[in-house]
């Protein structure tokens, strides 16, 4: 008889290497930087302290905060449906998006729920609130589960069921910590910093013009060196006496070429800190560009747009199953949180509704209005019930 308990077992895991970390079941973040530094993730907090990260940064959040949200009911019960919309109405949307998408520049963004209990009619345990928990706070066990960092246990400990709701950017079996955007900046970000300073060496040496004093051969050394005194005091009062066969110059240097060095260093390091986080330049470099490479542009942006809003509705819509889970029960249809973002979706349907329902031969439910376009049974007015 063919032997099935090896086909149930897992042959390779996370576990093959050993070192102390792996030993206490922790499974170390295997970003390459962090390893190389021996800094934690806080370092990449620290990047946000340069004004083009922090741009990209503004201008990928701003995208998808542009957008409106609706809370389509799925077919759940009416009732759980208004208390679902209820609790999310009373959270601060807008921050907890701000804050999801922290996921995409650390590689996982970890969020505890506080709940609060309520007793109207039946007891009832509602979110209070969703905040955001710093990154190095956790860490991930060789399976790949999530804990928290306690003091005196330093193996951690996992946090209670419903408790804690894990966004991930690009995880993987091997790396649970995902892709942390911000680690494909920190050389960017250095090299520019660099320059930045050298450039500003730069300036302070030869930025400045150059005061030449010239003295007649038969000077003492008194006199010459009283008049480099002279000429040095000469850079903040800008007065100097001097005999009349002394001639001073203003030399000014002609460095054009080798500033042009610094610049071009650091516009290289800005856009690449673009592709990064925008995965795209145009919107963030002013650069001369055809129509055609704005729109190529404009389009990878709402991509990444619509990829950072499945995020989004992850954390809402986790939130809602937890909700559901505590208080009714998991056999039931959850309401769905989701971004309204494909507008030419919905316009594309709508003409073909309306041109099938001009046929005469098919009508539609209220609940499908309320599905597809998002509207609520109390904004539907039936005129006509061929209509539908």
């Amino acid at each position: 008889m063919r032997n099935y308990n090896i086909l149930t077992q897992e042959i390779f895991d996370r576990n093959m290497g050993l070192n102390f970390s792996k030993l206490i079941g922790i499974l170390p973040n295997p970003d390459k930087i962090l390893q190389k530094t021996g800094k934690t993730i806080e370092a990449y907090r620290e990047l946000k302290n340069d004004p083009h990260v922090w741009s990209c940064i503004q201008s990928r959040k701003s995208g998808l905060l542009g957008y409106d949200y609706q809370i389509l009911p799925n077919d759940s019960p009416i009732g759980i449906y208004k208390s679902v919309k209820s609790f999310i109405t009373d959270l601060d949307i807008y921050r907890l998006i701000n804050e999801a998408l922290e996921a995409p520049l650390f590689g996982f963004q970890p969020f505890e729920v506080i709940w609060n209990y309520t007793y109207s009619k039946n007891p009832f345990i509602i979110p209070a609130e969703l905040m955001a928990k710093p990154q190095e706070y956790f860490f991930f066990d060789k399976q790949g589960k999530i804990k928290y960092r306690k003091k005196g246990n330093i193996a951690g400990e996992y946090p209670p069921d419903y408790k804690i709701i894990l966004l991930q950017y690009e995880s993987s079996y091997m790396n649970p910590y995902g892709q942390a955007l911000l680690s494909k900046c920190y050389w960017p970000v250095t090299f520019k910093n660099a320059g930045l300073r050298f450039w500003i060496n730069f300036m302070e040496r030869y930025g400045m013009p150059l005061l030449v004093g010239q003295y007649t051969r038969g000077s003492t050394y008194e006199e010459s060196k009283a008049l480099a005194k002279d000429l040095a005091e000469m850079t903040e009062d800008a007065v100097i006496v001097t005999p009349s066969d002394i001639n001073i110059e203003f030399k000014e240097a002609i460095r054009s070429s080798s500033t042009s060095l610094f610049k071009d260093l650091i516009k290289h390091c800005n856009a690449e800190i673009s592709k990064i986080l925008l995965s795209q330049t145009l919107t963030t470099e002013l650069d001369m560009g055809s129509y055609a490479a704005s729109m190529t542009h404009y389009k990878i942006r709402k991509e990444v747009i619509i990829s950072d809003s499945r995020l989004v509705e992850k954390l809402f819509n986790e939130l809602i199953r937890y909700f559901i889970n505590l208080n009714y029960s998991s056999k039931i249809n959850y309401p769905i949180f989701k971004f309204m973002i494909n507008d030419s979706d919905n316009t594309e349907r709508l003409e073909r509704d309306i041109k099938l329902l001009q046929t005469g031969q098919i009508s539609f439910t209220i609940d499908y209005w309320i599905k597809n376009y998002g509207f609520e049974a109390k904004d539907i007015f039936v005129k006509n019930s061929n209509s539908l």
